[in-house]
């Protein structure tokens, strides 16, 4: 998008002419349209960097224009012209999400300075993307897949971190999709082992002949097809570390020998004699009910002491809601940028369903909608549209979770819960709801006006 682009919306002839002027002194280019409906009809065409639009038009209003430009996403930034009777009217577009606005007649000076406020402002918006970006991606370098500050996540963290340089056996416990392999790659990353292989096995997705032949490997001719001899998993995570995933699954037999290699840390190959050493570091992971599967006689419990030594248990996305913020913007800047797109943040109405959803998927869930969202989005801005999301209630529960609040209420609500996240600063609470900090800071104003309880050193 062209840096220096506006379009004014005006029904005033000279008004409009000399706005358009005005910005051209400035060095912006400038389009104009003297109705809502013609400069919505531009708007969709080209995207803009300022819309300057009067209140009061014929037929639809310069709030809907503000409207329909916050509904098609981007970084367009919408600017209300009002004569001074209308102040109020224009107190409303600001809470609308309007950038600013201006009394009519518009001095020269006046849109100069305003140009040069929001020159200044994309400036600074746009390092701190950057800095941001940069920031994350050394964070992630130095902690990979670890994003989040939630307690129990940072419990779970901190205890891998703990046990990482040991050589004691780990058993990852979470639901599907909560990120129990990229913890599993944090704990080798961590450990002495750190120069050898990272090696995967998924037990919920081979046979049980199959899968011995994955993990123990086999001789030549031990079984119809074996046409050569085949290293197994534990041979080729020599020195490394061996991830077994979705162990709950793993066949009674196949456990017998799992054990054995746990204790003796000896095994041989399918059809073979020779007894191998088995230098591997194993954690396993399961969402499985493994003392239900020990009590109905599907796992073994002297295997899953074996297993359990040290246990970390990692929370679903629903106990840390908190840290789903900072994990869509995560995955916002890594699939904006592998896909090339010009998606680069999100809207209140998106981090507000984001908050509200169950993600039974956990973060694979929440990965997977941003990717989508990056990908069908047609601006700058995701929205809750985009992010194509239901957001579930339980019914049982609806009535004390709605509370019957009006919009205004509910929003109020909101914002308070960011502000208390934040511990009160403002300048991370308006990133995180997507909106600048003169929006929060009117909107401070007004709530105070009408005797809003607010928190201390709001």
């Amino acid at each position: 998008m062209n840096a220096h682009t506006a379009l004014v919306i005006d029904d005033d002839a000279l008004s409009r002419e000399f706005l358009v002027e005005a910005l051209r002194t400035n060095g912006w280019s400038a389009s104009e349209a003297s109705s809502a409906e013609e400069g919505l009809a531009l708007a969709a065409r080209q995207d803009y960097t300022l819309v300057l639009t009067d209140l009061c038009l014929p037929r639809a209003s310069g709030l809907d224009v503000l409207r329909g430009i916050r509904a098609k996403g981007g970084e367009t930034r919408v600017v209300v012209l009002t004569a001074f009777g209308a102040v109020d009217t224009a107190v409303e577009a600001m809470r609308a999400g309007a950038e600013d606005f201006l009394l009519k007649p518009v001095a020269p000076e006046q849109l100069a300075m305003l140009l040069r406020r929001m020159g200044e402002r994309r400036r600074l918006e746009h390092e701190n993307l950057a800095l941001r970006a940069s920031l994350e991606e050394r964070t992630l370098a130095a902690h990979p897949g670890v994003i989040g500050r939630s307690p129990r996540f940072i419990q779970a963290v901190a205890l891998a971190e703990r046990v990482a340089p040991t050589e004691a056996t780990v058993l990852i416990r979470g639901e599907s999709g909560t990120g129990k392999e990229v913890l599993a790659e944090v704990l080798h990353r961590r450990s002495r082992r750190v120069a050898g292989p990272f090696i995967r096995v998924n037990c919920a997705a081979l046979t049980e002949s199959l899968l011995t032949s994955e993990l123990f490997g086999h001789e030549k001719g031990a079984f119809t097809g074996a046409a050569a001899r085949r290293q197994g998993r534990f041979e080729l995570a020599a020195g490394g570390t061996l991830f077994l995933d979705e162990i709950g699954e793993l066949p009674v037999e196949v456990q017998s020998k799992l054990l054995r290699i746990l204790e003796t840390r000896e095994f041989e190959r399918v059809g073979g004699t020779q007894t191998l050493s088995a230098d591997v570091r194993v954690i396993a992971a399961t969402n499985r009910d493994l003392e239900g599967a020990i009590a109905r006689g599907r796992f073994r419990e002297d295997l899953f002491y074996r297993l359990n030594v040290v246990p970390v248990v990692l929370p679903s996305l629903r106990d840390r809601r908190e840290d789903i913020p900072a994990l869509a913007r995560h995955f916002l800047t890594r699939f904006a940028r592998q896909h090339g797109t010009a998606a680069r943040e999100f809207t209140l109405d998106a981090l507000q369903a984001m908050a509200a959803a169950e993600w039974p998927g956990n973060v694979r869930e929440l990965a997977n909608a941003v990717q989508r969202a990056v990908l069908v989005t047609q601006g700058a801005r995701v929205s809750a549209a985009d992010l194509g999301l239901v957001v579930r209630v339980d019914a049982a529960a609806a009535p004390a979770v709605a509370e019957l609040l009006s919009l205004e209420e509910l929003e109020r609500k909101q914002i308070m819960r960011v502000l208390e996240h934040t511990c009160g600063n403002r300048t991370e609470a308006a990133r995180i709801l997507g909106v600048t900090s003169r929006t929060l800071s009117n909107k401070f104003r007004l709530w105070r006006t009408r005797g809003a309880a607010l928190g201390a050193g709001v």
